[in-house]
């Protein structure tokens, strides 16, 4: 296993967080976006916190600029957040980029060296239109 640094970025290259996890050499996309989700939501069930900052909104939260606030507290379910992420990268609610390549399917294959770099960038809906 090799520990990667996951960096959550605007399409101008502005680094917003970071975020590490374990990756094999050989992985897929799919378990790239599984592995991060998962250490998220275990890093906010172990230490609660009054927003939880990850990739997708969970069921019940209200979008805020801190995060999402949800509205009573309770553990995250890493299973049901996997899915809600795996769902938004097929309906391109945010970009994976590896090395900066756009990942372009769940079941592509990554080849992880301790130099790969990946991203996030989420997109943002506009306002009004």
């Amino acid at each position: 296993m090799l520990t990667i640094t996951i960096h959550d970025e605007t399409f101008t290259g502005n680094s917003l967080r970071h975020l590490e996890i374990d990756l094999p050499p050989t992985t897929t996309v799919q378990d790239i976006i599984a592995a991060r989700v998962a250490a998220e939501v275990h890093a906010y069930n172990e230490r609660p916190a009054d927003y939880f900052q990850g990739l997708v909104q969970p069921s019940d939260t209200e979008a805020t600029l801190n995060g999402y606030r949800l509205r009573k507290y309770r553990n995250i379910d890493p299973e049901k957040q996997v899915y809600t992420a795996l769902d938004a990268f097929q309906k391109n609610g945010y970009f994976v980029l590896i090395d900066n390549i756009q990942a372009e399917s769940l079941t592509q294959e990554v080849f992880v060296t301790p130099r790969t770099r990946i991203s996030f960038l989420k997109l943002t809906p506009l306002v009004g239109g």
